[in-house]
């Protein structure tokens, strides 16, 4: 709603437009008017609807032509004033003011117009019949009062009507030709009834209206108000109420009563409630509520924001297969203004085997909006009324913005639950696959999608220590020399290669070499198609030896040419090492219990530094092999062996020492 109104008062010389503005400020009739009243602000604790009103009069003698033409360009209501005893200030209604007032205001936002007949106590009879033909004839004009400045009748009326066209105006709402509601006021409420229709089955039931009359005006509807009215749209609508609760074709009936009763302020009430401003757009301010995000800090959904969302689903996933089918998904989007989600989402997140969106992949894609375009989550959020439903003060309540990276290393812990892995790798190296195969979809799967449905991300969860996390994959092109910051900004690497392509691991190399060397962003380099034979890489150094001279851990192999879905024991290995960046030596398991995780600070003198390495080479091998891991056993043992000898070898170097 506007934060002041301007009201100005034009129209013939000698009809009481000075009077009127001096009768409302001194509640009595001027002895002696001047040839015009200086501007006059009302405070907003004496209106009606709280507001601050400027009141400005015009005077003929005193302004000029020019002075007259910026005051209309300033006002948001003119009230042109006629005498009821004087024909000649009645036609000059039609023949110079309205005109005027036009030909200054743009077409397709026309200053609301009040007809303001004075001096009432003159006459005996009403210039009603002569005035309504000209209301009909201009949408302009919002109504026509008669009052008298003498006898301050309808004065405080006057004015008010004059704030009320501005505040509650009703050309957005209604065409008076027509009779009936216009479209872009039908979409408005149509979207409002979706919002507060919370099952979803196309009625208002009793709860839903207390619901919606609490929301709109802090109070609720009482048993037998209920009742009245549904009882004024049954007897108006034969379909406006069915199973006792108000359907949308009753509730778009109610709204234009409402209308063509001049309680137009009702339905104004409704649709500011629910982010409409008086173009009946969804307002910037209440799209974009402010978020302030520090540097080095992601977004998230928080868990209330999780729990509407999982509702939303629920509303409309109909047939309980948790998954939403096209028709599902279309109508949870018919209260946005455009279809958000195109093609390429459904290869982005989790999807049934009729390609449809999973509960996990609904939430997901969620997730990642919140995390790469949090302005736009907040957009979306908008549009299914979070902060009503909710009763919050805006959606940004459902973010939460986490704490800085580098205090996260500092302390060598997060809180976060989406973490970023960036995948990089020269062209058909396996890009694409590895990421399709974090959805569970093998290389036949892959095969179906169709190259315009193509997502460079993919989002789902793991488990790392039993807690649930998201891992974001996003491919990057591979063009080395043009990585941006936003390529390289990520909580851990995966650099493919293809293994059957001898050229393929020279482009990981480089880019390490040039980007990640001196990082402390954890680095993966991933051999990919490894179902297929594996090629001598023309590199100067071998994959495993790369790795060695750089401290990584050893290529992981990976495949998604697999009868049913690739395994995901990579992805969880990812996460565990973004959620832990910070340890130097870090296993690539993720049990954190194996000799490795708790021995390796205490493995750390020159005298064991070579069982150390050997150690360190089972373990690893023991994890990174699927067939090893039925030899546990013979690891495990071989394992605790060399530790006990370790221990052993470093209590006797101790003794040595104290004994020189």
């Amino acid at each position: 709603m506007r934060k002041d109104v301007r009201i100005l008062l034009v129209g013939e010389p000698k009809v009481g437009k000075t009077s009127l503005i001096m009768s409302l400020v001194s509640e009595e009739f001027p002895d002696e008017v001047p040839l015009r009243a200086e501007e006059i602000t009302i405070p907003a604790d004496v209106t009606p609807e709280r507001v601050p009103t400027h009141i400005v009069d015009y005077s003929e003698a005193e302004q000029s032509d020019e002075q007259l033409y910026q005051e209309i360009s300033k006002a948001n209501v003119i009230c042109i004033v006629y005498s009821v005893n004087n024909k000649k200030s009645i036609e000059k209604v039609t023949s110079h003011w309205i005109p005027l007032i036009n030909e200054r205001t743009d077409k397709d936002s026309r200053v609301p117009l009040i007809l303001v007949g004075n001096k009432s106590d003159l006459v005996e009879h009403s210039s009603m019949e002569t005035i309504l033909p000209i209301m009909n004839q201009y949408s302009e004009i919002e109504t026509c009062v008669e009052c008298s400045a003498k006898n301050l009748k309808n004065i405080s009326e006057l004015f008010y009507y004059a704030q009320k066209a501005v505040l509650h105006p009703t050309g957005p709402l209604y065409s008076p030709e027509e009779k009936e509601m216009k479209s872009s006021c039908i979409k408005a409420l149509t979207r409002i009834f979706k919002i507060s229709d919370l099952d979803n089955d196309g009625i208002l039931n009793d709860s839903e209206l207390n619901f919606f009359q609490r929301t709109c005006f802090n109070i609720p509807l009482a048993l037998q108000a209920l009742e009245d009215v549904k009882n004024v749209v049954r007897k108006n609508l034969l379909d406006g109420v069915k199973d006792n609760g108000l359907t949308l074709k009753g509730f778009l009936f109610l709204h234009t009563l409402f209308i063509q009763r001049g309680r137009h302020e009702t339905t104004w009430t409704v649709l500011r409630r629910f982010g409409y401003d008086d173009d009946l757009e969804l307002t910037q301010e209440y799209l974009f509520p402010l978020l302030k995000i520090p540097p080095d800090c992601t977004t998230e959904l928080n868990h209330n924001a999780y729990l509407f969302l999982q509702s939303v689903f629920d509303k409309h996933d109909k047939d309980r297969d948790c998954a939403l089918s096209p028709d599902e998904l279309k109508d949870l989007f018919k209260v946005f203004p455009y279809m958000p989600w195109g093609p390429d989402v459904n290869n982005t997140v989790c999807t049934n085997e009729q390609g449809w969106i999973t509960y996990q992949g609904y939430l997901s894609q969620w997730t990642l909006t919140t995390y790469l375009d949090v302005q736009r989550c907040l957009e979306y959020l908008g549009y299914l009324g979070y902060s009503i439903i909710q009763e919050q003060e805006s959606q940004a309540a459902a973010i939460t913005v986490t704490r800085s990276k580098r205090i996260d290393l500092q302390k060598k812990q997060t809180q976060r639950s989406v973490f970023r892995c960036n995948v990089l790798g020269a062209r058909d190296s396996g890009k694409s696959g590895f990421l399709q195969a974090f959805l569970g979809r093998n290389l036949a799967r892959q095969n179906r999608i169709r190259d315009d449905h193509k997502s460079y991300y993919a989002i789902s969860t793991t488990y790392v220590y039993g807690q649930e996390k998201y891992l974001l994959l996003h491919e990057v092109l591979p063009d080395f020399e043009f990585l941006s910051e936003a390529d390289l900004a990520c909580d851990v690497v995966c650099l493919v290669y293809d293994i059957s392509n001898p050229h393929s691991f020279e482009y990981c190399a480089k880019v390490y070499k040039k980007h990640f060397i001196d990082s402390k962003t954890p680095c993966v380099i991933i051999g990919a198609k490894s179902d297929l034979h594996e090629t001598r890489q023309y590199y100067s150094t071998s994959p495993l030896d790369f790795c060695r001279k750089h401290k990584l851990h050893p290529p992981q192999l990976f495949t998604c040419n697999t009868a049913d879905a690739p395994s995901k024991d990579i992805y969880t290995k990812l996460t565990t090492m973004a959620m832990y960046p910070h340890s130097k030596l870090r296993c690539m398991c993720t049990c954190n219990r194996c000799t490795f995780c708790i021995c390796h600070n205490l493995l750390n003198s020159e005298l064991v530094r070579s069982v150390k390495a050997k150690l360190y080479s089972a373990v690893l091998t023991r994890h990174m092999t699927q067939a090893d891991l039925k030899n546990s056993t013979f690891w495990l043992r071989a394992s605790v062996g060399a530790t006990v000898f370790a221990v052993l070898g470093f209590a006797m170097y101790k003794a040595l020492l104290k004994q020189r």
